[in-house]
């Protein structure tokens, strides 16, 4: 009995041992063309990269290695290694149920849409749901009707939500199951598009959304859940180490806790708390969140200023050039952004503002300016979103606010035809400015906006580097004069995200101290010929010093 009863401890204590020592062994990564940024200086090229319980503790030439001789040797065999890249601006739930979702991106006309639906339709009941369709990219740029959806299903609602989800196209029985009639008024911030009768063709932008998604059957946490172990899968593939997640709810704030306290997060989340939300002051009150091991932060919120360019709903200034006496949807007023500012500024929050059209812009920047002297909250780092079409004059007061511009490169390269339309010479002048926020001193943190874009951070670099599309186009690249180089480029998607969560001593570079979230990519990203960025593949991605992603022989 005596015997029994400490075989158990000495068991136990040995598996103890064990364990122990498998976390803490050290790994050395060699044969590596490694480079970092580093948070204060320029790039650092290394062979040799040292981790012990997740960290990193050195980095250096091929004899670094020699100190270490105890330690697991990983050979990199000469592919490049850079930090794991940071995405400062997706929705991971939204690209999750994207993977399980009608896909009808890239579409060429309505033709195209209903054919995939007509295929994706016959294995689904009850509510069909997607999202992708632009427009834009059709040779009739008009917005598409219920009628052409109601041809393919009309006895299940279907809601097709556009690229950038600020409208969603649906069929007549979701419009019969909403209510939604000739005399349904649009909310404040939103447009029902319709007809020469006055009839609701289908189409619902921004804030009018609510009017169909409100009764559609809300996902559960094992919902939630599952697309986030989708969407983790899918980002680490592509080298994204971690994510910041612009918007969430009540119920994906209880599953992101939950996931973070039991410590199976799938990557890196910095989370952000709908500002529109009703939920949001429950969620104020309980304070900020983190996890020991840094995979999820939650202490910002988001806030929604404007609608989309492609949608017209951005707010401008002056009128869109292609639709008279139309200047976009303010979502909030000044007084109402304030509120929600002072609200999370007094909670310890910051607070991350959605703003596109340069009326946003102007308003959200009166609105911080206003509470930072009633009520303070100017070194929370707060961001504005996208920031996409700024007044030349507003620029600088970013740097005067400090506020980080949360930008995300590709959506210059998608745009830039369709914003040509939009916009005039003028509005376009302090558009997409990386360089010009760069320049005055402010960090960029870069992202993609997944699933708007697609979530491939090697796409947003050379949109970025280029500003051109994958075919070398416009040739120099579209006001060419905002381009970066590539150390700035990589900056903005490893310390410039780090830095915009408050993260820049724990990731975004490979610096003593850190943790080792790094990649391996199948090409030397500062030396291989510009056109091919977008090519490149990622090998294998590792957070904390663990293999989270390998790609496989057959992977694409």
């Amino acid at each position: 009995m005596q015997l029994k009863t400490l075989i158990k401890p000495l068991l136990l204590a040995t598996i103890l041992a064990n364990s122990c020592h498998a976390i803490a062994q050290t790994k050395v990564i060699y044969n590596a063309n490694g480079y970092t940024p580093l948070y204060k200086g320029e790039v650092q090229q290394f062979s040799t990269l040292v981790i012990k319980n997740g960290k990193v503790i050195n980095l250096g030439g091929d004899a670094l290695k020699n100190s270490f001789p105890n330690a697991k040797l990983i050979d990199a065999h000469g592919n490049t290694l850079l930090p794991g890249l940071i995405d400062a601006h997706g929705h991971v739930i939204g690209l999750g149920d994207n993977l399980s979702q009608l896909d009808v991106r890239g579409t060429k006309s309505v033709d195209d849409v209903t054919s995939k639906l007509k295929v994706f339709a016959k294995d689904k009941q009850g509510w069909i749901v997607g999202r992708g369709w632009n427009q834009e990219l059709w040779s009739d740029t008009r917005f598409p009707s219920a009628k052409d959806l109601d041809k393919i299903v009309n006895d299940r609602p279907v809601v097709l939500s556009r690229v950038d989800s600020h409208a969603i196209w649906v069929n007549s029985k979701a419009l019969e199951l909403a209510g939604i009639t000739a005399t349904t008024e649009a909310p404040e911030g939103g447009e029902i598009i319709k007809d020469e009768f006055g009839n609701p063709t289908g189409i619902f932008v921004d804030k009018a959304e609510a009017l169909i998604t409100k009764h559609m059957p809300a996902p559960s946490k094992e919902d939630i859940s599952n697309s986030l172990d989708a969407a983790g899968k899918h980002l680490l593939s592509l080298g994204i180490t971690s994510t910041h997640d612009a918007g969430i709810d009540k119920t994906t704030w209880q599953v992101y806790k939950e996931r973070g306290d039991l410590g199976n997060l799938p990557l890196r989340i910095v989370a952000m708390l709908s500002g529109a939300s009703p939920d949001l002051e429950e969620m104020l009150k309980a304070g900020r969140y983190h996890d020991k091991n840094d995979f999820m932060e939650i202490r910002s919120v988001k806030v929604y200023a404007d609608g989309a360019l492609g949608s017209r709903g951005a707010a401008l200034i002056e009128e869109y050039a292609d639709r008279s006496g139309h200047h976009g949807l303010m979502l909030e007023t000044q007084q109402k952004l304030e509120s929600i500012f002072t609200q999370s500024f007094k909670s310890g929050f910051s607070a991350n503002t959605h703003a596109i059209g340069d009326k946003a812009n102007k308003v959200v920047l009166d609105a911080y300016q206003n509470v930072f002297k009633k009520t303070g909250g100017i070194l929370l780092r707060n961001r504005i979103e996208h920031a996409q079409i700024v007044k030349p004059d507003d620029i600088p007061r970013f740097k005067a606010l400090k506020i980080i511009p949360s930008m995300q490169p590709v959506h210059a390269t998608s745009d830039m035809h369709m914003a040509e339309q939009r916009l005039t010479d003028k509005q376009l002048s302090g558009a997409y400015a990386w360089q010009t926020f760069l320049k005055q001193g402010s960090v960029v943190a870069a992202g993609s906006d997944y699933p708007v874009e697609l979530a491939n951070p090697f796409d947003g670099l050379y949109s970025a580097i280029t500003r051109m599309d994958h075919n070398k186009l416009p040739e120099n690249g579209w006001r060419a004069s905002e381009v970066l180089n590539r150390e700035d480029a990589l900056r903005a998607f490893t310390l410039g995200g780090a830095y915009a969560a408050h993260q820049e001593f724990k990731v975004g570079s490979l610096e003593k101290g850190k943790w080792a979230d790094f990649i391996l990519i199948d090409k030397d990203y500062f030396k291989v010929p510009v056109e091919e960025i977008y090519s490149t593949h990622v090998l294998q991605t590792w957070v904390a010093g663990k293999l989270k992603y390998k790609k496989e022989v057959n992977d694409k």
